[in-house]
């Protein structure tokens, strides 16, 4: 089943300056990322964090994903405006 990180990714001014959080947690998502990225599986995650459950970790990846989509499709359509106003 696919996990829509909408529904567990939330960003709230007065917490954390609006850094995108594990819904109803001060949990960064950046954090969560950035231990899957050192290698640790979702249990050590999950022992570290017992607040959690897998589906949180699958919104992180599934957020970061998104994230990274959009920032590519963004360059490619300023690259695509800029070779426009050139030609």
């Amino acid at each position: 089943m696919q996990v829509r990180w909408q529904e567990r990714i939330v960003s709230v001014a007065d917490v954390l300056k609006g850094k995108p959080c594990i819904k109803n947690s001060r949990i960064p998502a950046s954090l969560i990322l950035g231990y899957l990225a050192a290698g640790a599986t979702v249990v050590q995650i999950i022992a570290e964090f017992p607040d959690l459950v897998p589906d949180d970790i699958a919104a992180c990846l599934d957020y970061a994903r998104d994230l990274a989509d959009f920032e590519v499709a963004a360059r490619w359509a300023s690259a695509q405006r800029r070779a426009v106003i050139c030609w």
